[in-house]
C-alpha cells in the first residue's frame, strides 16, 4: 500500500511539473508585445457632445438713427429690384428686340436645335449689356453711387435711376411713325385727353407699354426682311425638286445647306449684330 501511494505521489508531482514546464513559457510570451506595437487601452472614448448650432436672432425694433433707416430702405429697394429684374431686363431694355430677331434668323435658316435657346438668350443678354451700357453707367453714376454714399434719398435715387431709362425708351420711339399714336392710344385708354409734347408729359406707366409695342413692331419688321432671301431659296429648291419628280424628298433637307452657305458667305452674324446695334438710338 505504501509503495502504491509513493508511486501515485510521484506521478502527480511529475504531471504538475510537466504542466508548468509547458504553459509557463506561453504565459510569459503572452505578456510581451511584438516590436513596433503600441500599447492599447480599455478605456472607452467619451461620446461627442451635441452639435453646436448657431443661434440666429431676428429682432424688429425702432431705428436708432438715420443710417439704420437708410440701410432698411436700401435693403427693401434691393429686394424689390431683384424681384423685378427679369421683367425690367426683358421689357424695358433692348433685350426684347434682340432676342426676337435672333429667333427669327434661327427659324429662317430652318435650324431646329442649333444654336440652342440658351445660346440665343446669352447672346441677347450680352448684346443688351453692350447697347445699354451708357444708360447703365448713367444710372450708376446718378443714382446708385450717391445712394450708397448717403448723399441721396431713396425717392430721389429712384427718380435719378428712372430718368436715363425713360430717355432710352423714348428715343427708340420718337423718330418712327406710329409712336405718337401708340402713346396717345394708351393715354386715351387711361382717360388722359391731353396730348404729350415732350418726354416729361408722358407718364412712365404709359411709356413702358408703348415702348414694348414699338419693339415688337420693329423686331417683326426686321424678321420679315430676314425671311425674304431664305424664302426665295426655298422656292427655288422646291420648284427644282418638283420638276425632277422628287416629290417625297423634303425640300428643307436640300435648302438648309444652301441657306447656311449664303449666310456664311455674306458674314451673316456680323451683319445681323451690326444692324441690330445701329437700329437703337443711344445718346
Amino acid at each position: 500500500m505504501r509503495v502504491t501511494k509513493t508511486v501515485n505521489h510521484k506521478l502527480t508531482a511529475f504531471a504538475l511539473f510537466a504542466v508548468l514546464f509547458i504553459f509557463l513559457p506561453i504565459m510569459a510570451n503572452a505578456q510581451q508585445f511584438p516590436e513596433r506595437s503600441s500599447t492599447g487601452t480599455t478605456n472607452l472614448i467619451a461620446p461627442p457632445g451635441p452639435p453646436a448650432i448657431p443661434f440666429i436672432d431676428l429682432t424688429i425694433r425702432n431705428p436708432q438713427g438715420g443710417q439704420e433707416v437708410a440701410f432698411s430702405l436700401q435693403l427693401l429697394l434691393l429686394l424689390t429690384v431683384l424681384s423685378l429684374a427679369p421683367s425690367i431686363i426683358i421689357l424695358m431694355t433692348s433685350f426684347l428686340r434682340v432676342s426676337i430677331v435672333l429667333d427669327f434668323i434661327k427659324r429662317a435658316l430652318s435650324l431646329q436645335q442649333v444654336p440652342p435657346n440658351q445660346v440665343i438668350l446669352g447672346i441677347s443678354l450680352f448684346l443688351t449689356v453692350l447697347i445699354m451700357w451708357p444708360t447703365f453707367s448713367a444710372i450708376y453714376t446718378n443714382s446708385i453711387q450717391p445712394l450708397s454714399a448717403g448723399s441721396l434719398s431713396a425717392e430721389n435715387a429712384y427718380r435719378a435711376a428712372e430718368a436715363p431709362l425713360r430717355e432710352f425708351m423714348f428715343n427708340q420711339m420718337k423718330d418712327r411713325r406710329g409712336t405718337r399714336e401708340n402713346i396717345g392710344r394708351f393715354m386715351s385708354m387711361r382717360g388722359i385727353t391731353q396730348q404729350p409734347n415732350t418726354l416729361a408729359d408722358v407718364p412712365t406707366y404709359i411709356l413702358i407699354p408703348a415702348f414694348i409695342l414699338n419693339e415688337l413692331t420693329v423686331a417683326f419688321k426686321m424678321g420679315i426682311l430676314l425671311f425674304i432671301p431664305f424664302i426665295v431659296i426655298d422656292f427655288v429648291v422646291a420648284s427644282t425638286l418638283m420638276s425632277m419628280g422628287m416629290i417625297m424628298l423634303p425640300p428643307v433637307m436640300i435648302s438648309m445647306p444652301f441657306k447656311l452657305v449664303l449666310f456664311i458667305l455674306v458674314d451673316g452674324w456680323g451683319l445681323l449684330t451690326g444692324q441690330l446695334m445701329n437700329s437703337f438710338v443711344v445718346r
